[in-house]
Parts: C-alpha cells; sequence; structure tokens
C-alpha cells in the first residue's frame, strides 16, 4: 500500500479525515468456495481524507492498482439501463461532434465494450483500453479493438506515434481509478485530438454526502470528485471544462466534457456548479464532518431492520453481488448468519463468495426459485431496474429492503 501524504491532488500537506471504515477486504476480490478451513481474506486499511487546499476527497492509503485488478470481474454490460445510458451518451456525441468514419472515439477502463460498441455499430472507429485481460477478451470477441494495458502517459505516447488520437476520449467511471492522476492526465492530453473533446462520468462527492453513500468508497475509488476538485486537476493540465452534467446514474454522478485550453471556453453551466459547490461548504472541511457519525447511525437502524426480520423468522437475502455491497456488508459486519445467498447476473461471480462475509452468490433467477421473505438490495443505485425484472418475486409476495440514505421497504 502507497499512503497520501502529501495530497495527490496538489501536493499540499497531509489532508484531513473524513471517514475511517477500518480494515477492508479489496471490494471485487470474490473468492472461490472450498472444502478447506476458510483461508484468511487480505484486508487493507480503508479511509477517506479532504484536502482544504484544492478540495480533493480521496482515500489514505491505495493498493497496486495490478492486485486490484488481476482478477476483476465486473461487466458493465450486466446492467440494460447502463447500456442505454452509454448509448444514448453516444448517439448525442456523434450529433454534437459530426462523427463519421473518419473519425475515432477511445475509451479508457472500456471494460467489455459496453459504450464502444454503440459507436462501433454506426461505422465509426474504436479503440479500448482495458487492463483486465479477461474482460478485454469479451470485449474484442465482441469486435472492439481493445488494448490490454493500464492507461499511462507511455501508453498515450505510444498510441499517439502510430498515428493514433481520440476526437471523443470517454472516461467512464475510471478516472477516480488511477491513483497516478498526473500521469493519465498527461496520457490525456498526449493522446486527444487538437480539437478531440474528454468526456468524463464520475460519481458527484456531494451525493456521497448527502446521500450517506458510504458504500461506494473501496480500494479501486482512489478519489471522489466535486466539480472544483477535478477542474482544477484539468487545469494543471491545460485542459478546460466546457460544460457540466449532473445525472442521477450510480447514485448520482457529474459528467464533465474538457477541451484543450484555447480551443474551447468555460461553459455557463460550469459557472454555476462551482458557484453552487462553494455556496454549499463543498470546498470546507466542515461540510465533511458529520458525514462519519451520520453512517454508524445508519448502520445501527438498518442492523436493527434485520435482526428484527430475522426475530420476526423471515428468511433474507441480497441481490447485488456488486463493490458497493462488499462495503455495505463489511462494514455493518452483515455476514452469513443474516443473509442466505447474493443473487447478480453476471456469470463470472456465480458460485464465488462475497469478499470478506463469504456469503455465496447465485444467478438472479435464485430469487424467484428460493423466495426469501426479504431481499437486501446492494445494488440500491439500479432499484428501478431490478425492480422491474424481478416484478415476479414481488407479485409472489416478497419485498426488498433498500438500505440507503434511510431503510425502505418496496413495496
Amino acid at each position: 500500500m502507497e499512503k497520501t501524504s502529501p495530497c495527490r491532488g496538489c501536493g499540499a500537506a497531509e489532508p484531513d479525515l473524513v471517514i475511517d471504515l477500518g480494515r477492508q477486504p479489496l471490494a471485487n476480490a470474490y473468492t472461490e468456495p472450498d472444502s478447506a478451513p476458510e483461508p484468511p481474506t487480505a484486508c487493507f486499511p480503508l479511509a477517506v481524507v479532504f484536502c482544504p487546499e484544492c478540495a480533493l476527497v480521496q482515500i489514505a492509503e491505495t493498493v497496486d492498482p495490478a492486485q486490484l485488478f488481476a482478477d476483476y470481474v465486473y461487466l458493465s454490460s450486466s446492467s440494460d439501463a447502463f447500456v442505454a445510458h452509454a448509448g444514448a451518451l453516444a448517439d448525442a456525441l456523434i450529433g454534437q461532434m459530426s462523427l463519421t468514419a473518419a473519425s475515432r472515439v477511445m475509451e479508457i477502463g472500456s471494460n467489455d465494450g459496453y459504450l464502444l460498441e454503440h459507436y462501433h455499430r454506426q461505422g465509426i472507429p474504436v479503440l479500448g483500453i482495458e487492463p483486465a485481460a479477461t474482460i478485454a477478451r469479451i470485449a474484442e470477441d465482441r469486435g472492439i479493438a481493445t488494448v490490454n494495458e493500464f492507461f499511462s502517459a507511455d501508453l498515450a505516447r505510444r498510441l499517439r506515434d502510430h498515428g493514433l488520437t481520440a476526437d471523443v476520449l470517454h472516461a467512464n467511471n475510471v478516472l477516480a481509478h488511477l491513483p497516478d492522476i498526473h500521469d493519465a492526465l498527461r496520457g490525456i492530453e498526449t493522446v486527444l485530438s487538437p480539437s478531440g473533446r474528454l468526456v468524463v462520468e464520475t460519481p458527484y462527492v456531494r451525493a456521497l454526502v448527502d446521500h450517506l453513500e458510504f458504500d461506494t468508497i473501496y480500494h479501486e475509488h482512489v478519489f471522489y470528485y466535486s466539480l472544483s476538485s477535478l477542474a482544477g486537476l484539468l487545469a494543471q493540465h491545460d485542459l478546460v471544462v466546457v460544460d457540466v452534467e449532473r445525472l442521477a446514474v450510480h447514485g448520482g454522478s457529474l459528467r464533465v466534457h474538457a477541451q484543450r485550453a484555447g480551443v474551447a471556453q468555460e461553459g455557463p453551466r460550469v459557472a454555476e456548479l462551482l458557484a453552487e459547490e462553494k455556496d454549499a461548504g463543498l470546498l470546507d472541511l466542515a461540510y465533511y464532518e458529520q458525514f462519519a457519525s451520520s453512517v454508524a447511525a445508519l448502520g445501527e437502524r438498518l442492523r436493527g431492520c434485520l435482526a428484527a426480520l430475522r426475530t420476526e423468522g423471515h428468511r433474507v437475502a441480497a441481490y447485488g453481488a456488486a463493490a458497493k455491497g462488499t462495503v455495505l456488508l463489511n462494514a455493518f459486519g452483515i455476514g452469513a448468519g443474516v443473509i442466505e445467498f447474493v443473487a447478480d447476473r453476471n456469470p463470472l461471480k456465480h458460485g464465488r463468495l462475497m469478499p470478506g462475509v463469504r456469503i455465496p452468490i447465485r444467478p438472479a433467477e435464485a430469487i424467484l426459485d428460493e423466495m426469501p421473505d426479504v431481499v437486501l438490495l446492494l445494488v440500491w443505485n439500479f432499484a428501478a431496474e431490478v425492480v422491474e425484472q424481478q416484478q415476479a418475486y414481488i407479485d409472489r409476495g416478497g419485498r426488498f429492503l433498500v438500505p440507503l440514505p434511510e431503510p425502505r421497504f418496496i413495496p
């Protein structure tokens, strides 16, 4: 592990503590069941800090990315809603940027090609950059040209030297994952065409704090951006934010559009949100000070709710073997004695165990087959999609328990 001291964004002195979640397993380190005694789960410190100089929120210690992504099994295309979200973005940019077969679109952290496939179908050349070998192979099998490497300034130079630059460069839910953020931004500077556009989507730190989304804190997520902190980082690399959108996806995200300084100017929505963040206090430690105690109180309420269900004789399962589920279950001490199994659509996770708590992961169909009385919805950010897919379960009397920002049942 490597400690964040000084700040990774601006180099200021040691940042201030926001929340300490203790020692946690790697959120996507799903283990295989075996007949031997339970192997110890590797756990690492997980604390979040705030830099008062540049307003960047970040984890205090980072894990080697090679360890985080060596056996990565997250598939973006497992969510129909997320694929549709990506398609709408691609269609909009094709029109706005007048993209043709002479253009090129790249994505950093391209996963299984869930986004680039929308450009590919319309005859626009694409190139994905994906460090997880298993996921990169899936993308290649789908016809999406993919470089199986971590994105870096060195890789960007090699791409540029081979005549490969990006008219649109996507960085969806990836800039938060890159510990050496300045190396990544140097790479973006290098591979972006002179008039190209960088499009970043990232979870919004304001949503994290206001809605107690503590379960989006895990070792893969090094940074938790506001527009203020992200715009400051981009400016250090001669990139200016030209537009910003607030999105509902992932519990609250930002979509930031940036171009080279001198090519375009800051748009009105950028200035508005920067002023809003300042007025709301996002640039000050005081905004973050109640977060830890609020999360602790939420844990008490959720554990009490689950204990009452078990006392009444109800069977409880969970839905969504996602990283946020790993964090919530481990942080709140909710294990196999409470949750019978976790259902998930991703076949790469079936038969494995949730990290730390070692709850078995089964196909989504297990919900209807087993008919637990209550299903804890770990992927609360896709609640509408999951409820629609599992309507037959609800019709037969089942209920979902959404854990945050306050435990509530559906229906």
